[in-house]
């Protein structure tokens, strides 16, 4: 069951219609002003390859294409109640609602996921072991891919939105140490967040697997261990579309923070 592992790993509308319209307005025109609009591409310094030679563009693709993905899984992983204990089944509750709200962010900013349709191994959804296990290996994948966005953004000198991408990835180690915890392991056990090093976590199923240093080898990573992103992956599995998915993502009225900020 583990085997397919070894690699792997709500409420934008809240956060806008809490906002009052001129702050609305304000935020929308900082995104635009500093990625060049919902198009990116029409400021070449938003477009520039950075860190690693990825874009601005290819960065925030592939986050929203990660987001997609782990929407699904968390939010199957919730339905199927494969958390067991009341606390990781809300734990996991939160996550698929924090992660759509991460996709919202992402697209309002003018990111384009590679795609919606995620094949997902069944392996993942066999057992309450496999589930977390992916979720620990995964949120370690979106660790190090939104290290690599605060990188390139603070390289580039924009020191907000490297801020925001730091916000999503301090969400993401949380994720990370919950899913720990409920295994049964050590939760807490990063003294730093690890970027591209070999992983040396007791208890991960990807031990001794280096990290990357450019964005889109997650995807290479995710592939790796069975998923698919618009197509068949290389384990037996099935086809999720976040469009409908995203339907039954639960939420949890002690969500908090919906939006990232800078200021």
């Amino acid at each position: 069951m583990t085997e397919g592992l070894n690699y792997v790993f709500s409420g934008i509308e809240k956060q806008v219609a809490d906002k009052p319209a001129a702050s609305r307005r304000q935020f929308v025109a900082g995104a635009a002003a500093t990625l060049g609009g919902l198009g990116l591409l029409s400021i070449p310094s938003a477009a520039k390859a950075g860190h690693g030679g990825e874009s601005t563009t290819d960065i925030i693709n592939v986050a929203a294409t990660a987001e997609v993905l782990a929407t699904i899984v968390n939010t199957i992983g919730f339905r199927r109640g494969l958390g067991r204990d009341e606390v990781t089944q809300r734990n996991i509750k939160a996550a698929a609602r924090e992660e759509l709200v991460h996709y919202n962010v992402l697209t309002s900013l003018g990111a384009t996921p590679l795609t919606k349709r995620i094949w997902v191994p069944d392996a993942v959804f066999a057992s309450r072991t496999n589930l977390l296990n992916t979720l620990q290996v995964g949120d370690q994948i979106f660790v190090n891919a939104y290290l690599i966005a605060t990188l390139h953004f603070g390289n580039m000198g924009n020191g907000e939105f490297a801020t925001y991408t730091a916000e999503f990835m301090g969400v993401e180690g949380v994720h990370r140490a919950l899913a720990r915890q409920s295994l049964g392991l050590l939760g807490n056990d990063r003294v730093f967040m690890k970027f591209d090093q070999v992983e040396t976590a007791v208890g991960a199923p990807n031990r001794g697997q280096r990290g990357f240093e450019k964005v889109t080898d997650a995807v290479g990573q995710l592939q790796a261990a069975g998923f698919g992103f618009g197509a068949e992956g290389a384990k037996p599995g099935r086809f999720y579309h976040f469009d409908n998915v995203k339907q039954s993502t639960p939420n949890d009225p002690a969500l908090n923070t919906f939006r990232p900020d800078a200021a």
